[in-house]
């Protein structure tokens, strides 16, 4: 291998890990906007699901789940707590896709169909959608959780990437021809003793 090519790759997957989070968070504040804006709407669809009898639940989930996604949203596209917004964001998608699997199967069976064949409004806000469609971009969505969350990448433009991590900038992401600083600034300097 080149010596070069080790820092090309390490470049072009930190491109792709920023692409990554501008690509889910534009999405998530999008969808969450959507449902937040017409909370009526997001409230039956939920309701379709059964997830519970109780109607003070369902108005909790219709309440606040479209604003939780429009947060996790705009801590991707500033980059802020890159990993932990990611997080949250697979653990959404994850029983999400397994409810939205689970509720075509089920009208699949009751309306002899083939499941790529089901077509209905998840609840997504992009209206009805064949449910095979749905599955494969929820897992690709998951794909890219799973990409911030494990690579440690997606640093680069952020305001503040891991606020509680001991990973941060030392001058690597500060520009072309900017100095490195002399310490971290994450610690300050080792002190005598």
């Amino acid at each position: 291998m080149k010596a070069g090519a080790a820092p090309a790759k390490s470049a072009a997957l930190e491109y792709g890990a920023v692409l990554a989070r501008w690509l889910l968070g534009a999405l998530f504040v999008y969808m969450g906007l959507g449902k937040a804006l017409h909370p009526v709407e997001f409230l039956k669809l939920t309701r379709a699901y059964e997830l519970t009898s109780s109607s003070l639940a369902l108005n909790v989930i219709a309440a606040v789940l479209p604003w939780f996604e429009v947060f996790c949203g705009i801590l991707l596209l500033a980059g802020v707590a890159v990993r932990g917004a990611a997080l949250l964001l697979l653990g959404l998608l994850a029983p999400f896709t397994f409810v939205v699997l689970q509720r075509a199967l089920d009208i699949a069976t009751e309306r002899h169909l083939p499941l790529c064949a089901v077509q209905f409004d998840c609840g997504c806000g992009s209206g009805e959608v064949f449910i095979c469609r749905k599955i494969a971009e929820n897992i690709f969505l998951m794909g890219l959780c799973g990409f911030l969350l494990l690579s440690g990448r997606g640093g680069k433009w952020a305001c503040w990437f891991a606020p509680f991590g001991k990973r941060c900038s030392t001058g690597e992401d500060r520009g072309a021809g900017l100095p490195r600083p002399r310490v971290s600034p994450c610690r300050p300097p080792a002190g005598p003793g």
